[in-house]
């Protein structure tokens, strides 16, 4: 055997063992069969409550600490792409049959419209006053809450919309899309600024609190823009697979994360090396979606395998 195989053995049984040392933290909670596929997830803003969505169109709640479901209803024809929570007792939800929708946690609806394209992404801002959806025909789109007014078009893409996202001070918006391109929007003035193309599309975008950053994931890596010198750093992590989407806990000192394809781990990864924190428990299919609650209080997550799973990490 020649000193570079042995190197490479070596190398492999040191990261297997360094692996293993760091053991996952299990679910609190484990939903299996919640839907035919989750897709969306929310938390409500006093962590009491948990809802979700799966490829079906049906949405789901449940209570905490039990876990307890205490409702659930048809919500679209179709996969719900995304849910968030108005208040304690209202959800918004948006579908790939075009829709968005409110909602009394009972399953009443509250008002809806139909947007005339696939809602691919949805970002609602600081204030829960705007909503930013992004269209299967390229299109990003500002609304007015809750009336579901349309405020403006804020810009397009070449492709179908994967991500969008508000600053903290709502000031700016950032997109990403299919064709391989990262946008950053002025809210007033239309500006748009092209950023540094990651290696992959960027499935997922949040901004740092300050809004100095904006961070995106794709195939294995993170992707960190500092948005003063446009300037985009990857950082490599232990995720296998696509990261579908990332999540900053409320005090900005990890990325909650999940992957899919060929990899269904949950990670809390640093924001300044990509580096794991600390894991969670696997799904056993490809992941679909993680979300953590504002007050840092309760973390979910759901996956292809139809389930869900629940930490409590402050309760």
């Amino acid at each position: 055997m020649s000193r570079f195989t042995w190197f490479a053995v070596i190398l492999f049984q040191s990261c297997l063992l360094g692996c293993v040392s760091q053991p996952e933290q299990k679910a609190d909670i484990i939903i299996p069969d919640a839907h035919g596929g989750g897709s969306a997830l929310a938390i409500a803003p006093d962590s009491s409550t948990v809802t979700s969505g799966g490829w079906n169109g049906r949405v789901r709640v449940w209570r905490l600490p039990a876990g307890e479901e205490v409702s659930g209803w048809q919500a679209h024809r179709g996969e719900v792409t995304h849910l968030f929570f108005l208040s304690k007792d209202r959800l918004l939800s948006s579908g790939y049959d075009g829709r968005l929708a409110e909602w009394a946690l009972s399953g009443r609806s509250i008002r809806d419209i139909d947007t005339g394209s696939p809602v691919l992404s949805l970002a609602l801002d600081s204030s829960g006053k705007r909503a930013l959806t992004g269209h299967g025909n390229g299109s990003i789109r500002l609304w007015a809450l809750p009336e579901f007014a349309l405020e403006r078009e804020v810009g397009r893409h070449g492709g179908g919309i994967r991500a969008v996202a508000f600053s903290p001070d709502g000031e700016r918006f950032a997109s990403s899309s299919t064709d391989g391109q990262v946008k950053l929007w002025g809210k007033d003035d239309g500006t748009e600024t092209l950023l540094p193309a990651p290696g992959s599309d960027a499935r997922t975008l949040v901004f740092s609190a300050d809004g100095a950053r904006l961070f995106g994931a794709g195939w294995f890596d993170l992707y960190r823009w500092d948005l003063d010198g446009l300037q985009l750093t990857t950082l490599d992590t232990d995720h296998q697979g696509i990261i579908n989407r990332i999540e900053f806990d409320p005090t900005g000192s990890y990325l909650a994360s999940i992957s899919r394809i060929t990899d269904s781990s949950v990670l809390a990864l640093s924001p300044e090396t990509g580096e794991t924190i600390r894991r969670y428990q696997s799904h056993e299919l490809c992941g679909g979606s993680v979300t953590m609650a504002p007050d840092g209080k309760v973390m979910a997550t759901t996956s292809d395998d139809a389930s869900v799973m629940i930490w409590l990490l402050g309760q």
